[in-house]
């Protein structure tokens, strides 16, 4: 009877770089331990293969095109059934570890380090365990504003002039379900519920600047 340790760890792959994309996926093909289920350029399309395709973890970049980290942990947070999520980023940003704890990232890992950091990382992560350097758990709460992607920074500026849904799809060319998914996102990251208290939030942010 196989131990059931030795099941292979289905991973999806979300990179913006195509390079480091083909790197990665080569790593884990030499590596029995792992199955690559699947590739995703931005988080919009790494979120679409987590509708589609069972995986056990998704290794995700911070700054993605459409979609970034921040998107993509905020959209799976709090579902039952999302794949455990680990940010492996390049960025120089000491703050990203913590943020990413706070959405619900169960690991971190800096693409400083070395492949085989990134591998244990997945074990780990695989495993139940969390993966993080050190966080001051006391820097916990932090500016929301702060945490918007430069996307949905475009579209709070857009609720604040007054813009539709459907003009805001045609403005930044992007589908109206789109706008309305990062509409979502965005409400829950400010803590609010309608676009009235989201373009509050903005002009009282903006006061002082």
């Amino acid at each position: 009877m196989a131990n059931p340790q030795s099941r292979q760890i289905a991973i999806v792959i979300a990179e913006k770089n195509p390079l480091l994309q083909s790197s990665l996926v080569k790593l884990f093909a030499g590596d029995d331990r792992f199955h690559v289920a699947a590739v995703a350029s931005d988080g919009e399309k790494f979120l679409e293969t987590v509708e589609k395709t069972p995986f056990d973890v998704g290794v995700i970049g911070w700054e993605m095109p459409y979609l970034d980290g921040r998107g993509v942990l905020q959209a799976l947070r709090g579902r039952v059934d999302a794949p455990r999520l680990i940010v492996y980023t390049g960025s120089p940003n000491p703050d990203v570890p913590r943020q990413a704890m706070t959405l619900g990232a169960a690991g971190f890992c800096s693409k400083r380090e070395p492949p085989e950091q990134l591998q244990d990382t997945i074990i780990a992560v695989a495993a139940g365990r969390m993966v993080f350097p050190f966080i001051d758990v006391s820097s916990l709460a932090s500016d929301p504003l702060a945490g918007l992607t430069p996307r949905e920074r475009e579209l709070l500026a857009a609720l604040a002039s007054g813009l539709t849904n459907q003009q805001m799809a045609s403005q930044l060319d992007i589908s109206l379900n789109t706008v309305k998914f990062h509409l979502k996102n965005l409400y829950d990251k400010l803590g609010v519920g309608n676009r009235a208290q989201a373009v509050a939030f903005y002009l009282k942010g903006h006061e002082g600047r």
